[in-house]
C-alpha cells in the first residue's frame, strides 16, 4: 500500500531531475511561500507537450503509480490521461500526486507559466504558482478547505510585502 501522504521534497526532485516541465500549484505551492498549512498530496498542471508526456509518465511508472479509488482495481496512468484536460488522483511509492492538465478555471501550464515564481534551493530549480495567482485561484474554487486557506494567504502576502 502506499503512503497518504506525499514525500514532496522526493517526489519534486524526481520530477524534476526527469526533466518533466510543471508548476506547482495548490497546498504544495502555498507551503513553498511559506504559508503554515499542510498537504497530503502535489498538485502539478504540466506541460502537456508529447515529449513532457512521455517524461512525466517515465517517472510516474517508476513511482507505481495508480489512480486512487476505492476498491482493489489499480488501474495505471496513460498518456491520454495526461494529454487530456482533467485532473489525475495518483498513488505513488512516494505519497499521492495529482497532475492537473488544466485548473478548474480552464487555465494549462502555458496560461499559467507568466504567473509563477522561481524557487531555487541548490538541488533543483522549481516554477511555483505565484502567490497573487494562488490566492485567486484558492478564492474561485468553492470548496471549504481552500476557503479557509485564503485569510492564510492574503496574511502571508501581507507580511511579504512589508
Amino acid at each position: 500500500m502506499h503512503p497518504s501522504e506525499a514525500d514532496l521534497d522526493t517526489l519534486l526532485h524526481s520530477l524534476v531531475d526527469a526533466g518533466v516541465e510543471f508548476i506547482v500549484v495548490g497546498g504544495a505551492a502555498a507551503i513553498l511561500h511559506g504559508a503554515p498549512t499542510a498537504t497530503q498530496d502535489l498538485d502539478i498542471v504540466h506541460r502537456r507537450t508529447p515529449e513532457n508526456i512521455d517524461r512525466l509518465l517515465a517517472v510516474l511508472e517508476r513511482l507505481d503509480a495508480y489512480f486512487r479509488e476505492p476498491g482493489e482495481r489499480r488501474l495505471r496512468p496513460a498518456k491520454d490521461h495526461l494529454a487530456g484536460g482533467g485532473q489525475l488522483n495518483l498513488s505513488t511509492v512516494l505519497g499521492p500526486i495529482d497532475p492537473l492538465c488544466r485548473l478548474h478555471d480552464g487555465r494549462g501550464f502555458d496560461e499559467l507559466a507568466p504567473h509563477t515564481t522561481v524557487f531555487e534551493d541548490g538541488s533543483m530549480r522549481l516554477r511555483v504558482l505565484d502567490l497573487d495567482t494562488l490566492i485567486e485561484i484558492k478564492s474561485g474554487t468553492g470548496r471549504a478547505k481552500d476557503q479557509l486557506l485564503v485569510p492564510v494567504l492574503l496574511a502571508l502576502r501581507d507580511e511579504l510585502r512589508k
